[in-house]
């Protein structure tokens, strides 16, 4: 992989990763929380939403080891639910939107790499070298955004396919599954050194495969 293809995922990466970040903001703002509104969330700027860890480092760790698609996570967008109406419902909600905004994305994309495919492919063999950057960069969109919806719906903490299950979990049940919450990130590298982790993935880009050209 060349610096050209590492800049153009990671840019792809921050706006993916911004969208997601803002569209919980905007969930919670709609429910009635202004927690994240009001400490700057609301916003497509990459970095307010920047973690260290897991928008730079675990990026970075992909980057060295030859992954063929470049992910991560953004710090979370707080959430007060004494603000909510429905807590537990509306916290479901407010998770949801993030992975949600991601398949809009990818699906906005797909369609744009139908649309201009065939133009795209005349430029480049023309000698055009932005028609085959702009089909890299859709690519790009598909690829990222449909891993960080999927990525993001395992149901492990802190993602947010741990708060869309808590919402369906109650007594015992409930409480066993916090009692995971702390160990979410290890249980993480644990799936991704595994390669299980491209277990929960690798179905859904075959899947949006079929749509593309």
């Amino acid at each position: 992989m060349n610096y050209g293809d590492i800049v153009l995922q990671v840019g792809v990466l921050l706006f993916a990763l911004s969208f997601h970040e803002m569209a919980h903001a905007w969930a919670a703002y709609r429910l009635g929380d202004t927690t994240a509104k009001d400490e700057g969330r609301l916003t497509m700027n990459p970095i307010v939403h920047v973690d260290p860890i897991m928008t730079v480092l675990f990026p970075a760790i992909l980057i060295l080891v030859g992954s063929p698609v470049v992910f991560g996570a953004a710090k979370p967008v707080p959430v007060n639910t004494w603000n909510l109406r429905n807590p537990k419902r509306d916290h479901m909600w407010i998770a949801a939107a993030g992975p949600a905004s991601n398949v809009i994305l990818a699906t906005v994309s797909i369609v744009l790499v139908n649309i201009v495919w065939r133009p795209l492919q005349i430029a480049d063999a023309m000698g055009q070298d932005w028609a085959g950057m702009i089909a890299q960069v859709l690519f790009l969109c598909v690829g990222i955004n449909l891993v960080l919806a999927t990525f993001n719906m395992i149901p492990i903490h802190p993602l947010d396919g741990s708060w869309i299950l808590s919402r369906f979990l109650s007594g015992n049940m409930e409480t066993a599954y916090a009692t995971l919450r702390p160990y979410g990130f290890l249980i993480l590298i644990f799936l991704m050194y595994t390669g299980v982790l491209w277990e929960f993935i690798n179905p859904v880009m075959r899947f949006a495969s079929m749509f593309l050209p």
